[in-house]
């Protein structure tokens, strides 16, 4: 019998450049034991990502420390559990949150809310939440910044209804993505102007892969300032504001344009739904 060598791929070099599974040679027809381990270990990492709670008392004092307000939040869904087989709870609050957040509503709208949320990965918005945001407030001077929510069991559209509670002018969701085998940790940015229950995808902005092996937080902060400059001229989010940020010369700032009319009161009732 045979035994079969592990043959090198040619291709090797290459593999400094993405995290991506190219140039993994072989043993015979077969992946060698190195990569079947890998493999292995990238799907254990994504699996523990989606079930890791969120360390919301770790967020929440690295935020004090940054100088943030801060205010807890929990979806309707009330495990996770109920969160993974029930998106539709987890995009709408409880009612503890939504009183909490009606009572911390400031006297003025403040011109952005953040929301640092678990998603599908808590340990990307334990990594990269507080880092990202302090690169987001460094690049928006002039900006009144309400106080952070801090959201458990949430998806996207939960910051809808946090910042029509809060009265903003535009919410910014930072939330964990859905873990990839060479991404347990990405973080996603999500902007929406005007926010209010019902809002729909078309009517957000995406900023996606922030992380250090992905997009940095600097790079992803001058997105997220030039997009959130583009809504308030525009008077819109979604798939009317363009990031041409390369291109064209900064839009203004809140202090530039006039006020908008002050946000509708807290609805009574939400939808079960998007």
């Amino acid at each position: 019998m045979s035994r079969k060598l592990t043959q090198p791929n040619p291709w090797q070099r290459l593999r400094q450049f993405t995290a991506a599974r190219i140039a993994l040679g072989r043993a015979g027809n077969s992946q060698t034991t190195e990569t079947v381990l890998a493999f292995g270990l990238a799907h254990a990492q994504a699996r523990d990502a989606v079930h890791l709670p969120l360390a919301r008392a770790d967020i929440e004092q690295a935020l004090a420390a940054a100088g943030f307000a801060s205010v807890p939040a929990h979806s309707a869904a009330a495990d996770r559990q109920h969160y993974l087989r029930r998106p539709d709870l987890g995009r709408r609050l409880d009612d503890d949150s939504r009183a909490r957040l009606a009572q911390a509503r400031p006297v003025e709208a403040p011109d952005v809310v953040f929301v640092i949320a678990d998603g599908l990965s808590a340990l990307a918005a334990g990594r990269h939440g507080v880092p990202l945001l302090l690169a987001a407030r460094a690049r928006l001077p002039g900006w009144s910044v309400g106080p952070v929510v801090v959201a458990e069991q949430a998806r996207v559209a939960l910051g809808d209804e946090a910042g029509h509670l809060l009265g903003a002018r535009q919410v910014v969701m930072l939330i964990g993505e859905r873990p990839g085998l060479s991404s347990p940790d990405s973080l996603g940015i999500y902007l929406t102007h005007a926010p209010r229950p019902g809002r729909s995808d078309a009517e957000r902005n995406c900023i996606s892969n922030v992380r250090p092996e992905g997009l940095p937080y600097a790079q992803a902060a001058d997105k997220l300032a030039f997009l959130l400059r583009g809504a308030l001229a525009l008077g819109r989010s979604g798939v009317d504001l363009k990031d041409d940020s390369g291109e064209v010369a900064l839009p203004p700032s809140p202090s530039d344009i006039a006020p908008d009319a002050a946000p509708d009161a807290a609805p009574d009732a939400l939808p079960a739904s998007e």
